[in-house]
């Protein structure tokens, strides 16, 4: 279980998450949606200890990891992928799977954890990962060091952003799969219908208030309805 107690941030005297309160149970793939500005990113990034709360606890299986930094949270179990995806320079797509496992893999298995994500690994593995690689494939790519690294959490920040229509499609799949066999806890970040519809329960944010937390059933209609939702996927690039 990973839960949050009373936990409050602020930037340039405005507050952007206010007393949230919150227990993510194992098993469970989580959906965070609201309105640009309402928090969301903030609360993944706090998570991940990338953003130190200014108050407030976040406790992983009863321990109290809030003063714990980003290394020390991965080792325990959390993993990350950002909304928008960073380069490695001289690092190639292998050298990155195997980091994000901790052991060694053989190049079979690195194929296979890039298959899921839609990338032809024999085109890929062996490419560094810099700015040669379009947004769609460094989003994938990082998707696949999370989905290798096996995290007990696995936070993604708007993985749709930034992907073409395809992508997005693999991207479904994967996240139907992870919903279906993880024994850890899956958050995502997201405005997408498609996403939000394979949620077990969603986390609506407004203000940096959590103002409702559902199962699908309860929330999913009144969410796609409103003008928080994107429907469909992701544009072309």
């Amino acid at each position: 279980m990973l839960e949050l107690k009373n936990i409050c941030f602020e930037r340039d005297n405005k507050k952007i998450l206010n007393n949230i309160n919150l227990k993510l149970d194992t098993g469970n793939f989580y959906v965070v949606t609201g309105p640009n500005g309402s928090g969301k990113s903030t609360l993944a990034k706090i998570i991940m200890g990338i953003i130190k709360p200014d108050s407030g606890k976040i406790i992983l299986n009863g321990e109290d990891i809030t003063d714990k930094p980003l290394n020390e949270r991965a080792k325990l179990g959390i993993g990350f992928a950002f909304q928008q995806p960073v380069c490695f320079k001289g690092i190639t797509v292998y050298d990155l799977l195997v980091m994000a496992t901790g052991k060694e893999i053989d190049r079979q298995e690195a194929c296979n954890i890039l298959s899921k994500v839609g990338l032809c690994a024999l085109e890929y593995i062996d490419r560094e990962i810099n700015k040669s690689l379009s947004g769609g494939e460094l989003k994938r790519i990082e998707i696949a060091s999370v989905m290798a690294k096996n995290p007990y959490v696995a936070i993604f920040d708007e993985p749709e952003a930034g992907i073409d229509l395809w992508s997005f499609k693999n991207l479904i799949e994967v996240f139907k799969d992870m919903e279906a066999s993880s024994k850890g806890i899956t958050l995502v970040i997201s405005h997408q219908e498609r996403i939000l519809n394979i949620a077990d329960q969603i986390i609506l944010l407004d203000q940096g208030n959590i103002k409702k937390i559902g199962t699908k059933e309860e929330m999913f209609d009144s969410i796609v309805n409103s003008s928080i939702c994107k429907k469909g996927g992701p544009n072309c690039e």
